[in-house]
């Protein structure tokens, strides 16, 4: 089957979906006037809004370091230790350490926008069943199935040229590296690279989950006619 014929009937079974709920609606409206092509175009504008919102929102200076909800803090193993670095003079690298992680991040976040479209494009009628049944995070989820393991793969260069700078990183992982062997730190926090990767794929998706469900409770908000119909046929 070539892409135009999945694509078919991938639409064709979206709408089958949103149809069979339409009991939920009056047969005036709702689910039951949505047509295959609104349907199918509706969850992908929805997708992508979310995914570029992410990357609007993170992508840029202070995306990740001047938002609480996402800025990168140091791992448990140094942030206990800080404060007694701090005191032995150590307190202008431990402030380079958190700005180069959090900038990692939101020069990284960009490069996810040819994946995460890449995913939408290659949906399959299973992914369309979990999105359209799920939870208000089911995009999210659908996102970090797609493109987790990818990204983390394109991200990691790139939080390592930024981190590799400050010092205290390379002695960080010496340390958080022997130590983990003995469970005092998490195996995903013993190397800083792999957990600033981590924490930034973590925000990304938070973002276009607060995404999704900002579409899902408002979908005449978004200031599309189109989301309003589909998304508002769902509520």
């Amino acid at each position: 089957m070539d892409r135009r014929q999945f694509g078919g009937v991938a639409s064709g079974w979206v709408a089958s979906v949103l149809l069979i709920a339409a009991h939920k609606v009056e047969a005036a409206g709702g689910l039951a006037s949505l047509s295959e092509g609104e349907a199918s175009q509706g969850l992908k504008l929805a997708l992508e809004k979310g995914a570029n919102a992410a990357i609007s929102l993170l992508g840029r200076t202070d995306g990740f370091l001047g938002n609480p909800k996402v800025r990168i803090p140091l791992p448990g193993f140094l942030e206990s230790a800080s404060k007694i670095l701090k005191t032995m003079g150590q307190g202008k690298k431990i402030d380079e350490l958190v700005t180069s992680m959090n900038r990692a991040a939101e020069t990284a976040v960009p490069m996810a926008k040819d994946l995460l479209v890449g995913a939408v494009k290659n949906m399959s009628v299973r992914d369309a069943k979990n999105i359209l049944t799920g939870g208000d995070t089911s995009v999210t989820t659908f996102f970090a199935e797609k493109t987790r393991e990818p990204l983390n793969v394109k991200f990691l260069p790139v939080v390592t040229k930024a981190t590799e700078k400050v010092g205290l990183a390379e002695r960080y992982n010496n340390v958080a590296g022997k130590v983990a062997g003995y469970g005092l730190v998490k195996k995903e926090d013993a190397n800083i690279q792999q957990y600033v990767t981590g924490k930034t794929l973590d925000g990304m998706y938070l973002v276009i989950g607060e995404e999704e469900k900002k579409i899902r409770q408002d979908p005449i908000g978004t200031g599309s006619a189109l989301l309003g119909k589909v998304f508002g046929a769902l509520k």
